[in-house]
């Protein structure tokens, strides 16, 4: 074992430390949240669309099942059904309209 350190090892413990001071609430680290997959806001999405599950899922191309699953979380959206689910929340024409132009 050698006891040469490397440029990368201290860029590690750099970064380590970082970590350490932001839980000590030492340090505050930059963060942006892009979206969130709540059980809460999945349901509260539909709720306002006044959409059925099925009808939700079926607009937007969605397994229904999965849609169940999220909203009582039991599951949690993966990365391209959050993207999609938060497009659906600022435009749900865009993706109805995106969807309809469908050419495969």
């Amino acid at each position: 074992m050698t006891t040469k350190r490397t440029e990368i090892g201290r860029e590690i413990e750099t970064a380590l430390d970082e970590v350490l001071s932001h839980v000590k609430g030492e340090t505050v680290l930059p963060c942006r949240i892009v979206d969130d997959p709540a059980a809460e806001r999945i349901l509260a999405l539909r709720k306002r669309l006044k959409l059925s599950r099925q009808n939700f899922a079926d607009r937007f191309g969605l397994d229904a099942r999965a849609l169940q699953d999220w909203e009582q979380g039991r599951r949690v959206p993966d990365r391209a059904a959050r993207v999609l689910l938060t497009v659906i929340d600022n435009d749900p024409d865009a993706v109805t309209r995106a969807l309809g132009a469908q050419e495969f």
